[in-house]
């Protein structure tokens, strides 16, 4: 990350998960980096395996092959992503892969401070939804130390 002051370097932060919301996510901060000459910063976050199963009949996979995985499947998209912009005439930003384990929107918190904006998709799960089972979006809208943009699946920006 780039420090503020005279050498800082726009930077935006977008968070990823796989979901076609979260591509759309991808999509909308890989133009927007482009177009403000700034860093893309890519943060894949996930919960390990244990926080979700009371105790595991099988041995679960160890973190760096956890995050080994998601890093190749981030990049995978990233490319597929950029492939997919080039007919935009776009210069590709200097891009930045991340896996954290955590609470999505925290590491994601953390991850923008610093940052000139950060961005995350929506999966419109609607208002029950999420008042029920949080958000990411909504926690990042809430604590982000920068302006946030939750993009919705299907976004076109």
């Amino acid at each position: 990350m780039f420090p503020v002051g005279e050498d800082h370097r726009p930077t935006v932060v977008v968070g990823v998960d796989g979901s076609p919301g979260s591509r759309a996510a991808l999509v909308d901060a890989m133009r927007s980096a482009a177009l403000r000459g700034a860093c893309l910063r890519v943060v894949a976050v996930y919960e390990p395996p244990e926080w979700r199963l009371p105790a595991a009949p099988t041995p679960l996979p160890d973190r760096a092959e956890i995050e080994e995985s998601l890093a190749g499947a981030v990049r995978a998209m990233v490319t597929d992503v950029a492939y997919e912009l080039g007919g935009e005439h776009l210069v590709r930003p200097p891009v930045t892969v991340e896996v954290a384990r955590g609470d999505a929107a925290d590491v994601l918190v953390r991850a923008a401070a610093g940052a000139d904006e950060l961005v995350v998709g929506h999966r419109g799960r609607g208002a029950v939804a999420s008042a029920l089972l949080g958000s990411v979006g909504w926690g990042c809208v809430r604590h982000a130390p920068c302006p946030v943009r939750v993009v919705p699946d299907g976004h076109r920006a």
